[in-house]
């Protein structure tokens, strides 16, 4: 019903530059959150950036000042700006959306992106 298509990742050196783009298909619902989260080996998998319908977005501390999140609504399409990397920035980075359909909160995910960084 819905799909996820991510793109973008790559082998970058410390302090250099990724933007990962993800685009949605399928039945978007206009009520919905964006997000990305990301899985480094032996570690958890943790929220990176998330964006709202409406705009409010919300960051991990250990990205803040360095990557940015946005989206646009009529190509059901959530980017992820990442400056400044570094080693630790290391992860699978996946796409997900998030949509209440008929009362039901329902979670959809991309197949991942590998980001790497060198030192």
């Amino acid at each position: 019903q819905v799909q996820l298509v991510e793109s973008g990742g790559g082998l970058v050196q410390a302090g250099g530059s990724l933007r990962l783009s993800c685009a949605a298909s399928g039945t978007i619902f206009s009520i919905n959150t964006m997000a990305w989260y990301r899985q480094a080996p032996g570690k958890q998998r943790e929220l990176v950036a998330s964006m709202i319908h409406t705009g409010p977005t919300n960051y991990a501390d250990s990205v803040k000042g360095r990557f940015t999140i946005s989206r646009d609504n009529a190509k059901n399409t959530v980017y992820l700006q990442m400056n400044a990397l570094k080693p630790e920035d290391t992860a699978v980075y996946s796409c997900n959306l998030r949509q209440n359909v008929w009362g039901i909160e329902n979670d959809y995910w991309g197949q991942g992106t590998q980001v790497t960084v060198s030192s």
